[in-house]
């Protein structure tokens, strides 16, 4: 039987595989203590598992294969936009870490990952994130693996047409994200358009259960509006507090009730010097993992 501390060095692999397949924290978090589930019971059934590491891979990527084909036909039911769940990352002194970090966990990484079938996400991240060999791959999609290859090869051409690019640099980053949230809490809608790029993207998903924009909305000046406008909606809450942090690789901030009830999560995707893209999740099914959710609507009414 294994050590818990053994489980334990197990789980961030696990999840970040998982993470990326399934854009909910939540579920992967699900499939992962399946997954160590199944390998327990292996190994008490005398199985003999020269990598742990590897079988947990295997067993969390089909889990997780399973639940994307599901997945797709809930999503084309959602309500609105629909953004990943929120995940709040860890500071990391290496740059080419936090680099490789912000290239795979951006949330406009993992929508464009939404546009792939099932099998060429799971193809492409196995391959191109984790670098697993393509028998492997091939073993975990279920086909042989010269189609493996070709999935592979078929995403990675979709991916590089329309992939984001992120600077290495978080100085710049950092600087740029201070300067966006001090215009918006502002309202200076000069300073604000200045940050944003000329096709910025601002999508906000609520699931219908908190109010958000239906649509992605495009650019510069349209952006810079809605922000301002939102932002003075929220200030009538009456003790709002934001706290920033770094939201799936990227600068973002955490919007807090006079609570403590967490509101919204916002998160910044940076290229080529400018904001490209700003998200917004307020809805609460997303949120919950990250503490207490404040009660959108009850604040909206009472403001």
């Amino acid at each position: 039987m294994m050590a818990e501390e053994d489980f334990d060095a197990l789980r961030p692999p696990a999840f970040a595989v998982a993470y990326r397949m399934l854009g909910s924290v939540s579920e992967a978090e699900d499939v992962v203590q399946e997954g160590l589930l199944r390998l327990h019971r292996a190994r008490a059934r005398g199985e003999q598992i020269e990598s742990p590491r590897a079988y947990l891979s295997t067993v969390v990527s089909r889990l997780s294969l399973d639940l994307l084909r599901s997945a797709r036909v809930r999503r084309e039911t959602y309500v609105g936009e629909w953004l990943p769940e929120p995940l709040v990352t860890s500071a990391d002194d290496d740059p080419a870490r936090k680099a490789e970090i912000a290239d795979s966990l951006s949330l406009a990484f993992l929508v464009l990952l939404e546009s792939l079938s099932p099998e060429q996400r799971a193809a492409f991240l196995l391959r191109e994130v984790f670098d697993e060999p393509y028998g492997r791959i091939a073993e975990i999609v279920g086909t042989s693996e010269q189609n493996a290859r070709q999935l592979a090869a078929r995403a990675r051409r979709h991916v590089e047409e329309r992939r984001p690019r992120f600077e290495a640099t978080r100085e710049q980053h950092e600087e740029l994200a201070t300067r966006f949230f001090a215009a918006a809490e502002d309202g200076d809608l000069e300073a604000l358009e200045a940050l944003l790029a000329h096709d910025v993207v601002f999508r906000g998903d609520g699931g219908g259960k908190a109010p958000a924009a239906a649509r992605a909305v495009h650019g510069r000046a349209r952006v810079a509006r809605l922000l301002i406008a939102g932002l003075r909606t929220a200030g009538r809450f009456g003790g709002m507090t934001v706290r920033r942090e770094e939201v799936n690789g990227q600068p973002g901030a955490l919007f807090f009730d006079r609570e403590g009830g967490l509101i919204s999560v916002a998160i910044l995707d940076i290229a080529e010097g400018q904001i490209q893209g700003v998200s917004a999740i307020a809805n609460p099914d997303k949120l919950q993992h990250l503490g207490p959710v404040a009660d959108l609507r009850a604040l909206l009414r009472g403001s």
